[in-house]
């Protein structure tokens, strides 16, 4: 039985040193044969030069379809359609498209896009709009014509919350604003990081019933440090469980820890591809060797893809 796809998010790198280190990782993970790899775009929209590299890296040295974030939270309606446009032109064409949080301090502009359902309606604009409408024969006919089919984006992912957005005001308000980002054009889900299989199923059984059609990819992040946790537990506000919490803390060589964390997340990967998961998109810290002994570790063992070369 193959192992449903997997797919990896990277983050782009604050200096040469790591873009370096960073340039062998995805090569490792691209030998992994992933559906996509995704780039963050950093708080606000920085880091932006640095994501287009990596973005082009992915293009350019492999095989693997490179994933752009976009994010409501600084950008105008004007300048998300020049980056949609400057992405598309180097041939990035799957993206996600988030909302964003605004930095806490109050710095930077909140932008004029009001949610990642307006920004999923604005990237597929931005492509019908770069290729109009053109007309092509019809098979078996002498003079019939019709109106070629435009191509889409590969991808167009949105967020989802397993465990609740801070600003829900419940579960149902995030399936609902899950069902709008579908409606405007959305073709994939990717969850937030979560620590109980538990909430995954329950958030899928729950958005299948309200309409959601989409596939709703876990989100799993391997935590192989305990300052790792409590930092991922700061940036999400989720609640660390205990039982990661105290074996990363009593184990005091790196390597334990180490294999902690890859337990943890293998458990979580097997338990959510028991209950149907669509595949795996595990968040990697711009590191290789957690994810990949993740992938090496489930209970079904991986197969190459039957498009691959």
């Amino acid at each position: 039985m193959p192992f449903p796809p997997v797919s990896f998010e990277l983050f782009p790198p604050r200096s040469d040193a790591a873009a370096i280190a960073l340039g062998r990782t995805i090569d490792l993970l691209a030998a992994a044969d992933p559906e996509f790899i995704s780039v963050t775009f950093g708080a606000g929209g920085s880091l932006r030069g640095r994501s287009l590299t990596v973005l082009r890296y992915i293009l350019e040295h492999t095989t693997i379809e490179p994933m752009a974030h976009l994010t409501c939270v600084g950008n105008t309606h004007d300048e998300a359609n020049v980056l949609v446009r400057e992405f598309l032109d180097q041939g990035i064409t799957s993206f996600l498209a988030l909302r964003g949080d605004p930095p806490k301090d109050g710095s930077g502009e909140v932008g004029s896009i009001g949610s990642a359902a307006e920004l999923v309606q604005l990237i597929h604009r931005v492509q019908e709009e770069r290729m109009p409408f053109s007309q092509e024969p019809v098979p078996g006919t002498r003079r019939a014509r019709r109106i070629r089919q435009r191509p889409r984006p590969e991808r167009v992912a949105v967020a989802a919350f397993p465990t609740g957005h801070p600003r829900s005001h419940d579960i149902q308000q995030d399936i609902d604003t899950l069902l709008a980002k579908q409606v405007a054009g959305a073709t994939l889900a990717i969850t937030q990081m979560f620590f109980h299989s538990s909430d995954y199923i329950s958030f899928v059984e729950r958005a299948v019933d309200a309409g959601v059609t989409i596939p709703i990819l876990p989100g799993i992040m391997p935590i192989t440090s305990p300052q790792k946790l409590k930092r991922v537990c700061e940036l999400t506000g989720e609640t660390p469980p205990a039982e990661l919490q105290i074996d990363l803390e009593i184990e005091p060589e790196k390597q334990r820890q180490f294999e902690v964390g890859v337990s943890f997340a293998t458990r979580l990967a097997d338990e959510v591809l028991a209950a149907g998961a669509p595949g795996i998109h595990l968040y990697t810290f711009n590191r290789h060797e957690a994810a990949l002994a993740v992938l090496r570790s489930i209970s079904t063992p991986r197969t190459a893809r039957e498009d691959t070369p």
